[in-house]
């Protein structure tokens, strides 16, 4: 008689360190502009190495890397190529994921169920975007049923009509609101910056150009000093008299991402650091035509799932696509434009917003919040995604006394 195969129990899934590039300006003058897409994921993979001795190269069970557009640099199973690129074991696989902006995110959350399940003990994942070596949507053929067959709205395919359609939504949510939103963005960055925080974050960058190397060590895109008298000044190109403008989004940005996690238990046998645990989390579709509604159903099915509910938030890491999206998030659950809580180190207005990679920035922060705010019991990254989606992760802090982790 046969002995049937051994069952897989649920384990905890932790969070162990994340990195990222500084992020760059998009484009010929960007200082990423003669640097490798799959380079700046492996700089960042290389670093988590290093940051973490205590993990045996052997042990990683996965890489997984996104990018929204996987062609040239970004291309050939990008997972696999920057494990190899960044001098992992040949035993260890890899793969490429596309969520659009949630691809970093999906990573963690893929790879994090593969743990859950038991299947994996230590993963790598992260995202990269160069958008200035590669466009949001170069190459790519839609449908045409897509239009012709009015599946979508004809705006929904150009990412700034979808937030002015949410403006349109939320009347409410003026023009000077997300100026106003956005000057706090820069503001709170720069002070995250003045007191080392961002510094933290980051793994600097060899960079090559034509007047030769270069170092990077801060982010490019942030403007600090802006006011919203600056910003009331600005063009609005996607909609004569529109809302959205250059200085109350995300730019576009080149930049990558990667984190450590693993099984709780497996990070206690390794002696890793456990910067926060996996409670949950969802994804949602929506209109396509107005995206940035989506962190909205995500996290109600979210908050059903576990039970919790918004008022059990301590922190909220909110990507910051456009002022518009964020301030629709929290205009739904009642909560102040200003509210301590939400995206304490600013965001990607000010930052960047290379896309994929993202998921990954908005959880190493909320894991350094963590450790600095032991009264924080539950804290929530948050983004919309193109195409009508978004998507909600919770996690818990392990320095709360009433963490339901097991404690070292």
């Amino acid at each position: 008689m046969s002995v049937p195969p051994s069952t897989s129990s649920q384990r905890n899934v932790v969070f162990v360190d994340g990195i990222r590039t500084p992020f760059g300006k998009a484009g010929p003058k960007g200082m990423y502009a003669d640097t490798r897409a799959d380079d700046l994921v492996v700089k960042a993979i290389r670093e988590l190495l290093r940051k973490n001795p205590n993990l045996p190269p052997e042990r990683i069970d996965e890489v997984a890397i996104a990018a929204t557009t996987q062609t040239g640099d970004q291309g050939l199973t990008i997972g696999r190529t920057s494990a190899l690129l960044a001098g992992l074991p040949r035993s260890v696989p890899g793969f490429a994921i596309d969520r659009m902006c949630a691809g970093a995110m999906t990573s963690v959350t893929t790879t994090g169920s593969g743990i859950g399940f038991g299947q994996y003990d230590v993963v790598i994942a992260g995202g990269v975007e160069h958008m200035g070596r590669h466009p949001m949507g170069e190459g790519v053929d839609p449908n045409p049923r897509f239009l012709a067959d009015k599946l979508v709205d004809p705006s929904a395919l150009v990412m700034g009509n979808t937030a002015e359609n949410l403006h349109d939504r939320f009347p409410s949510i003026t023009k000077d609101r997300t100026d106003a939103y956005a000057v706090a963005s820069q503001n709170k960055y720069d002070a995250a910056k003045k007191a080392g925080f961002i510094a933290d974050t980051l793994v600097p960058v060899a960079t090559k150009s034509a007047t030769g190397w270069g170092l990077a060590t801060e982010d490019e895109p942030p403007r600090p000093g802006t006011t919203v008298d600056d910003l009331a000044k600005l063009k609005t190109p996607f909609r004569p008299a529109g809302r959205v403008t250059a200085g109350n989004a995300a730019g576009l940005n080149d930049g990558a991402t990667a984190a450590i996690l693993a099984g709780e238990d497996t990070a206690h046998e390794l002696g890793l650091n456990i910067g926060m645990r996996m409670v949950g989390f969802s994804f949602a579709g929506v209109d396509p035509a107005v995206m940035g509604i989506g962190p909205v159903p995500a996290t109600e099915k979210l908050l059903g799932r576990t039970g919790l509910s918004i008022d059990d938030i301590g922190l909220f890491e909110i990507n910051e696509a456009f002022a518009i999206q964020v301030l629709a998030f929290l205009e739904h659950y009642g909560i102040a434009d200003d509210d301590p809580r939400v995206n304490q180190w600013g965001g990607a207005i000010a930052c960047g917003h290379p896309l994929a990679s993202s998921g990954v920035r908005l959880m190493t922060q909320l894991s350094r919040q963590f450790a600095q705010q032991p009264d924080v019991r539950y804290g929530l990254t948050t983004m919309c995604i193109g195409l009508g989606m978004g998507g909600t992760v919770i996690w818990e802090n392990p320095n709360h006394a009433d963490y339901s982790g097991a404690k070292a």
